[in-house]
């Protein structure tokens, strides 16, 4: 999310806005469904204890720090709901929980007291799959109309994604006069650059995965980058022997540092020149000093893909309409500048519903995004990259 120190970064990033946060289903027993879904909620002499569901999510500190900021907000205008956050810690695994909503299902039990949870993509379309999520729909979250509507319905309004990041081409300009504007060219540089351009184990964060993503899909047809049916795997041989074939020019001859921060490290250290790397991690670090004001950004045609991190409301939470109230506020334009300062990404509703000096920080920022959903194809694709790219 941008700050005022991150937008000056900003020089060729190309992106554009996720989407963003919703919730609907049936009317919860406790929660006051009959007030508007944008009024607030204040707690009454009839109804003694607000009401409280729990909010499980994940990911780093930043993300910690936003919910910190938010929910506080959030209970000072709606006295009669209050957020009960459950936080798991980046890297000590987010899978029971969502393990602990199918249990809750299978066994009669509700959701297992989860009332709104985050993650990625392909949770949501596991929960799909499963018949966990809730159906989101404007006449219960009025701010929804604010999201993108194709990006709602390619997750069949299911969930939210409330923020959103792009994985762009992050390089060294001192090094760097006139950085590559497409594929192919990037795959030209590489090769004629040994050892000056790196990209993560795909299995470990999402900017490698992007790269990998990206190659395996140039050729096949669009519309296969929405598509998780097995099928689409006959068409990954071209792209994988175009990973291949590049092995040998990425750093180290074929070293893939773990996880985004890896590959940003070497980037840093000025061993490479040039990366995929997530924008916001770029635009918090250079901000920060932790990264030269060197780094610029530049996204490619075709785009490397991004992706929103998203709400997803348990179908069988008995506390609904409490926090439908809440993802009414997150999807608010006051709620969503805070996410654009605090985590340099893009909010997840319109450009066009934000305020004038956040729509002008990202002039030029919406174009060249691309939203993959290949679902458990995942999977397969990092399982044949390991056998048919690392282990070359």
């Amino acid at each position: 999310m941008l700050s005022k120190k991150s937008t000056i970064t900003l020089v060729t990033l190309m992106t554009a806005t996720a989407a963003f946060i919703s919730g609907c289903g049936n009317s919860a027993t406790n929660a006051g469904s009959a007030a508007p879904s944008n009024a607030p909620v204040k707690a009454t002499a009839d109804s003694k204890q607000p009401v409280e569901f729990n909010f499980y999510f994940t990911g780093s500190q930043n993300v910690k720090d936003l919910w910190d900021t938010l929910i506080p907000m959030f209970e000072k205008q709606n006295t009669g709901v209050k957020v009960k956050p459950v936080y798991i810690p980046s890297g000590t695994g987010a899978q029971p929980t969502y393990d602990r909503i199918m249990a809750a299902k299978q066994a009669n039990k509700g959701s297992g007291d989860i009332d709104l949870y985050e993650d990625g993509l392909s949770n949501v379309t596991r929960g799909q799959k499963d018949d966990l999520w809730d159906t989101l729909a404007p006449d219960k979250i009025k701010n929804l109309a604010s999201v993108d509507e194709k990006t709602l319905k390619d997750i069949s309004n299911l969930a939210i994604p409330y923020r959103s990041s792009a994985v762009v081409l992050a390089y060294n300009s001192d090094k760097v006069s006139a950085p590559p504007k497409t594929l192919d060219e990037l795959y030209d540089w590489i090769k004629k650059n040994p050892s000056k351009f790196a990209y993560n184990d795909p299995s470990t964060g999402g900017a490698g995965n992007s790269f990998v993503a990206t190659a395996l899909y140039k050729f096949l047809p669009e519309e296969a980058i929405h598509n998780s049916d097995p099928s689409v795997e006959k068409g990954w041989d071209q792209g994988f022997a175009l990973l291949k074939e590049l092995g040998k020019s990425v750093y180290g001859k074929g070293i893939y540092p773990k996880k985004n921060q890896g590959t940003l490290d070497l980037l840093t250290s000025g061993e490479v020149d040039m990366i995929p790397a997530w924008s916001d991690m770029v635009l918090e670090q250079v901000a920060k000093g932790q990264l030269p004001k060197s780094t610029k950004m530049t996204q490619l045609t075709p785009g490397f893909n991004g992706g929103p991190t998203y709400l997803m409301v348990p179908k069988l939470s008995e506390k609904k309409d409490a926090v439908y109230k809440f993802l009414d506020f997150v999807l608010s334009p006051e709620a969503q500048g805070v996410v654009v300062d605090k985590m340099h990404g893009f909010p997840g509703i319109k450009l066009s519903n934000m305020s004038k000096e956040v729509q002008d920080s990202f002039k030029g920022a919406s174009e060249g995004f691309r939203s993959f959903n290949i679902g458990e194809l995942d999977k397969d694709m990092t399982k044949r990259w390991q056998s048919d790219v690392a282990a070359q």
